[in-house]
């Protein structure tokens, strides 16, 4: 007696049910959505071509192709959970980006925090379009359930073969075994030929040194494409974990010495300015997302920033100073301000390198007889402050448990609130001469105050995000208005060098918004401008020196200013920021590789090229020869490399080992 092979035709639900469909179908939702995202990233000079779509279905072959070696029932749980992770994934992407013009990364998830505590923030970031992106959960969901639970489907192919013999069914299995390992065999090869080939090709071509000088992530996404990028995200977070960690390339620390020996080596300038105000307390403030385009502008009739253009007339202004952050941005603001170092390219270095070593602000005031305090009332664990304020030798962090909560405000306490009693404890508890650095939170995105509290109007920007960012601001330089008086009558003023600076942007990018604001047409480099300006404030104790300063400056700056006031040499200190009084030209840079100096400003174009960018001469507002930033490229890309080297492998650290034999002896 001969057993024939049992059949199953292929029936249209035959078809739909073959498990080629079923990964066919996986592919192209995948594909699609990931298209979608980049649809909506808006990237200037960034486009999704059909090997950037190769390299999408490569990288998505390699995520999945080990779901044929499953059984039939695995393979469909498995792809319905790769569809639900890659999914979420792709879309939390998707609204980061919206916030940060950038994408989430390992580093970032470690911050995950930072993230839970933007609540309001995130809601406004989700669109009801975004619907669209899940639509088809509702028909993957059932129909997988139907496929793994229907009775039918319970009784799987055994059914089709019950009339068969043992030995024949157990030939099948074999049968089917080889087949899986075989499709997921060529899905595995499929897959690295596909992702790595272009890639590669890509690396050696027009990305050439991408992945060895990588400063911003879009321009790592434009070659990687979303999935491969954040694998290779994985593989640097895991290089510099797992083992004894990473080790610095010996190229990398020549560079970054000679760097350094080069600004340490270098004559002092000390002018009048140098050692003016020594034993004056500092008072600095950083506030949230508070930019410099609407200084002096008024809506209305009515001022915005009053009390700060009141302000002005006793103090320098300083009407192009740039925020220099990256991911980590109220952290990076502090970072740079406080350490005169670059924030990293990738995560917060407050998180990430909490206990490397650092020629602080704090640390060096402290070693000269100062008191050092830092006041933010919020959460002390938020950005990881608790731990990096310790590094950074301050003496107490004045943090959320240590302000009467009388007049909560969004995050937490109202700026008026907070300001009355940073005062109060400096008048108080804290020994004079002093450090004090005060973080604001009332102006935090997405700018919603409450009705008491609004006391601009702003006409036709009235319900949007755009007005009520005005109107926040417009709070928080009353806030300051009222934090200046206190200290004027508390016997403070007088005695202290007080600064005030924004932390970044406030994440509004909408172009017609500020067209409509200032009354005037914008080109790419206002645009460039507006949206990484923020003012910088400095009254000094006798009110000297006031008046508009138009060279360009930075976060990094503040510390090796501070300490040219104070009289205290900055030469034996690593730190990249430039002295704004000792009368030397100075450029600035910032993290996305854009740089400016006195005539030129750079602006990088996302995908990478540096022919691609724009190259702008200042005295005409409009596009130079490219080549005419070409020199200052190269020494903004070398002080982003050296930075990242400096703060990535702890080398002050080393730095200081090594002089300490020749300081011994």
């Amino acid at each position: 007696m001969f057993v024939t092979k049992p059949t199953r035709s292929l029936t249209p639900r035959g078809l739909l049910n073959h498990p080629f469909t079923l990964y066919l179908i996986f592919l192209v939702l995948m594909l699609l959505k990931l298209m979608w995202l980049h649809h909506n990233l808006h990237a200037y000079n960034i486009t999704m071509g059909l090997l950037d779509k190769v390299i999408a279905i490569g990288s998505l072959l390699l995520l999945s192709f080990w779901t044929w070696w499953l059984p039939r029932r695995g393979m469909i749980i498995s792809l319905v959970i790769l569809n639900l992770l890659l999914t979420a994934l792709i879309y939390a992407d998707m609204v980061y980006y919206r916030y940060f013009q950038d994408f989430l990364t390992i580093p970032v998830l470690m911050q995950a925090r930072q993230v839970d505590s933007l609540g309001d923030s995130i809601a406004t970031l989700i669109y009801a379009s975004d619907l669209w992106f899940f639509v088809d959960w509702l028909v993957i969901l059932p129909y997988a359930a139907i496929l793994l639970f229907s009775k039918r489907n319970r009784r799987g192919r055994s059914s089709a073969y019950s009339n068969g013999l043992n030995s024949y069914s157990s030939n099948s299995r074999k049968s089917t075994m080889r087949r899986r390992l075989t499709a997921g065999s060529i899905a595995l090869v499929l897959g690295l030929g596909l992702a790595v080939g272009p890639i590669y090709f890509y690396s050696k071509t027009w990305a050439k040194g991408l992945f060895d000088n990588n400063w911003w992530n879009v321009s790592m996404y434009n070659v990687t494409g979303l999935l491969a990028f954040h694998g290779y995200d994985l593989y640097n977070y895991a290089k510099d974990q797992l083992g004894s960690g990473p080790e610095v390339d010996p190229a990398d620390l020549e560079q970054a010495e000679a760097y350094f020996a080069s600004r340490q080596q270098a004559d002092p300038l000390k002018d009048a300015m140098f050692g003016k105000y020594k034993g004056s307390n500092v008072i600095i403030v950083q506030g949230e997302a508070f930019m410099n385009f609407m200084i002096g502008q008024s809506i209305g009739g009515q001022e915005i920033t009053p009390h700060f253009n009141e302000l002005m007339k006793e103090s320098q202004y300083y009407s192009h100073f740039y925020h220099q952050t990256g991911q980590g941005r109220t952290s990076d603001a502090d970072f740079g301000a406080n350490i005169s170092l670059h924030p990293l390219s990738v995560g917060s270095a407050f998180v990430r390198y909490a206990d490397h070593s650092y020629d602080s602000l704090p640390s060096i005031l402290k070693d000269h007889g100062y008191s050092t305090n830092v006041f933010h009332a919020y959460e002390s664990g938020f950005w990881n402050r608790y731990t990096m304020y310790q590094n950074m030798k301050y003496d107490k962090f004045y943090s959320k448990n240590d302000f009467e909560q009388d007049d909560p405000l969004g995050w937490s306490l109202s700026d008026e609130s907070f300001f009355r009693q940073s005062v109060e404890k400096m008048s108080s508890e804290v020994t004079q001469p002093f450090y004090s650095f005060l973080i604001t939170l009332s102006s935090h995105h997405p700018y919603a105050l409450p009705q008491d509290k609004q006391q601009l109007d702003v006409g036709e920007f009235k319900g949007t995000m755009f007005g009520n960012y005005l109107q926040s601001v417009h709070y928080v330089d009353s806030a300051l208005g009222n934090m200046v008086e206190d200290l004027k009558n508390r016997g403070l003023w007088d005695k202290t060098i007080f600064m005030f600076y924004g932390d970044h942007d406030n994440s509004i990018k909408e172009q017609p918004k500020y067209e409509k604001f200032l009354g005037r047409p914008l080109n790419d480099l206002d645009m460039e401008q507006i949206m990484n300006e923020v003012p910088l404030l400095v009254h000094l104790p006798d009110g000297a020196a006031a008046g508009t300063i138009d060279e360009p400056a930075g976060q990094l700056d503040i510390t090796p200013s501070v300490l040219h006031l104070l009289g205290i040499s900055d030469q034996s200190y690593y730190h990249m920021g430039n002295d704004v009084y000792d009368g030397s030209s100075r450029m600035v840079v910032l993290r996305s590789g854009a740089f400016t100096d006195s005539s030129l400003f750079y602006i990088p174009s996302e995908d990478y090229i540096y022919d691609s960018g724009s190259c702008y001469d200042l005295s005409t507002g409009t596009k130079t020869d490219i080549n005419a930033c070409r020199s200052g490229h190269d020494e903004a890309t070398k002080r982003l490399h050296v930075s990242d080297t400096v703060n990535t492998f702890d080398l002050i650290s080393r730095f200081r080992e090594q002089q300490a034999p020749a300081s011994e002896s």
